[in-house]
């Protein structure tokens, strides 16, 4: 036991271990291929106004035609005998060494332009030079709030009513609910219950009509008796809202006192209510969409891609400026100095090195799902991230992060780069996979194309999927129907029954 403790204590040993270790370099470089074009040019805003040494490029349109943008990339035409066919690029050389230092004194445009069109900052300040739109020059629509307290301030003469109706309209839900109890808002308030629910009643009748109900039932016989409307049948009509949602016109009819015709005139006068009528108020400003990447048709056939020049930061090297200061500078700023231009230089193959990747991983998706560019979504191929980036040599996890965020405009609208990435849906007979995309727009198109006096049930979609040769289960077009909001086959057929 003695020898057994003396044997113990410190000593040193040499082991050999790989570890993967990010430099901050790598660390930016992988963020910026995250960013779409938008987030990109916030991170290059804020890195000249942190480095002395990098610029803005305020005449990179004036030097378009000296070199071509290395964003410029050409899709030669795909054969015109099968869609399944795809296009050839004309990328850059493989192999190509690393930018040497002189590279950087080059502005770095990625944008580029295309038939002499100047894209490029303008330092031009008269008012001729303004080309602000219209839409920056619109007056922001007010609120449901401002809205209703106008008419607060013009419809109640007593400061107490005024001060009652400005607290419900804090109170009320973005729908026009509100979920406050009468009596509590009173002793809050230090009113009463009555005087409450008057403010709350004529809130009710203010613009738009049933503001601050309490349920679906009392917003809606609001706007019935605003148009003279509510009468018993229509009153017993809202007493049984869980009938008109199952359509169940049968004890409809038996609960209101009327005939089929009635009914359905009745359910039809209902419909065209708002049952949450301060919800249009509270819509969002929609934001306008801004595409990352390009893509036109030349006239050969051919799809021409770019990145989208009007959100691209264009910055260089001031080379110059380090010249002249480095060999003047003290100890401290020359180590200042070259970190900075480092920084700087890495920033420019940086972000070069992006455009470089978005391009070629948006020109094999354009490749690869060239059938749906021409046809429409019908020939939307089923791909994985695995086929692209096995065609363009780079990691998954490089594909998914070029295509995060990142929206291309096409000649059939703006789509996500993602949205070309679709599970597979095996084919009848091993035959050709099909895209879940696709099956969700023939189950749509099927579903829309019904004749008034045939609904498809579930099994029906099935059927006439396979005959089309997709082998599908009835489970999935359920998913994918309830995915689309397509109501059952029972509940579509009460629908029809209902005139509009």
């Amino acid at each position: 036991m003695r020898g057994a403790l003396m044997g113990m204590g410190p000593r040193l040993d040499l082991r050999q271990a790989q570890s993967l270790v990010m430099t901050p370099q790598l660390r930016q470089a992988i963020q910026l291929l995250q960013f779409n074009n938008l987030e990109a040019a916030a991170f290059v805003e804020q890195e000249l106004e942190r480095n002395p040494l990098l610029e803005r490029d305020e005449g990179a349109s004036g030097r378009i035609g000296e070199r071509a943008a290395i964003d410029q990339r050409e899709i030669l035409p795909a054969p015109r005998d099968t869609a399944d066919q795809v296009s050839r690029e004309i990328l850059p050389a493989e192999g190509a060494g690393p930018l040497d230092q002189a590279e950087y004194a080059e502005p770095y445009d990625p944008g580029g332009a295309s038939d002499g069109v100047r894209t490029g900052a303008s330092s031009a300040t008269a008012f001729e030079s303004d080309d602000r739109g219209i839409d920056d020059l619109a007056q922001s629509h007010a609120t449901l709030r401002d809205h209703l307290s106008e008419q607060v301030r013009l419809s109640f003469a007593s400061p107490v009513e005024r001060t009652i109706g400005a607290a419900m309209i804090a109170l009320m839900e973005p729908t026009g609910r509100l979920n406050v109890d009468t009596a509590a808002l009173a002793k809050v308030l230090g009113s009463t219950g009555a005087v409450v629910e008057h403010v709350r009643q004529r809130l009710m009748r203010f613009d738009p009509t049933g503001i601050c109900a309490r349920d679906l039932k009392e917003c809606l016989a609001v706007q019935l008796a605003e148009k003279n409307r509510l009468d018993p049948a229509m009153a017993a009509l809202l007493d049984h809202l869980d009938l008109v949602a199952r359509r169940d016109t049968r004890r409809l009819m038996a609960a209101c006192g009327v005939d089929a015709s009635d009914i359905n005139d009745m359910i039809a006068e209902l419909r065209r209510l708002d049952p949450k009528p301060g919800a249009i108020w509270n819509e969002a400003t929609p934001q306008t969409l801004i595409p990352d990447v390009l893509m036109r048709a030349a006239p050969d056939g051919s799809w021409l891609l770019e990145l989208n020049p009007e959100t691209l930061p264009r910055i260089l090297v001031n080379q110059s400026y380090t010249a002249r200061v480095l060999p003047r500078a003290s100890k401290e700023d020359k180590a200042f100095l070259t970190d900075k231009l480092q920084t700087a230089n890495w920033l420019v193959k940086s972000l070069q090195q992006r455009a470089q990747t978005i391009l070629k991983v948006a020109a094999e998706i354009v490749r690869q799902q060239d059938g749906f560019f021409r046809h429409g979504v019908s020939h939307l191929r089923p791909i994985i991230l695995r086929d692209v980036a096995g065609a363009v040599e780079l990691h998954e996890s490089t594909v998914s992060r070029v295509t995060a965020n990142k929206y291309i405009a096409t000649p059939r609208g703006i789509f996500e780069l993602k949205y070309f990435f679709t599970t597979a849906i095996q084919g009848t007979g091993g035959g050709d996979s099909h895209s879940a995309e696709t099956i969700r727009h023939r189950i749509k198109h099927l579903v829309d194309a019904e004749p008034d006096g045939d609904v498809l049930s579930d099994d029906a979609i099935v059927e006439i999927l396979r005959r089309e040769g997709v082998d599908i289960a009835r489970r999935t077009v359920a998913k994918y129907r309830n995915a689309l909001r397509i109501p059952s086959s029972v509940q579509r057929k009460r629908e029809k029954a209902v005139p509009a």
